[in-house]
């Protein structure tokens, strides 16, 4: 066998491809944010909508709280010596605000863990294109 073959097949197992995917907390529901109503909605109905928040802040006799979820997706390209990786990290977030009765005063949401995506270094995974395609996907999202 030639050196330049023995090189290779010493290097063969070092090349190949690896994804991997991690989810904090469940994404949030669109239409169950959109049903809570600023006036009306108390801190009691928040919490058996959405479960107990990840956070809670008091300002002052009011409060915040904080819902958020995650998706990482990773991708990693093995090629011998040389390694490409690239990781795509989204999120859902949705902070409620609270007076000193404990009724939502407002609430503000963004929701970006469907757009997360497997990508190598070189691919843009910002593009409108996808990502409005992947709005379209997602149940209650868009009306």
């Amino acid at each position: 066998m030639s050196r330049g073959a023995a090189v290779l097949c010493l290097l063969l197992p070092l090349w190949g491809c690896a994804f991997a995917r991690q989810d904090t907390n469940e994404p949030l529901d669109p239409a169950v944010v959109r049903s809570l109503v600023p006036g009306t909605t108390t801190a009691r109905e928040v919490v058996e909508r959405l479960g107990a928040p990840t956070e809670v802040v008091q300002l002052g006799r009011r409060s915040a709280w904080r819902y958020d979820a995650a998706t990482t997706k990773s991708t990693v390209l093995f090629l011998g010596i040389v390694n490409f990786a690239n990781q795509d990290t989204r999120s859902d977030r949705l902070w409620v605000f609270f007076d000193e009765r404990d009724v939502l005063t407002h609430a503000g949401a963004w929701f970006g863990t469907h757009r997360t995506q497997y990508a190598l270094p070189w691919e843009d995974v910002h593009e409108d294109a996808d990502n409005a395609a992947r709005d379209a996907e997602r149940p209650g999202l868009v009306p």
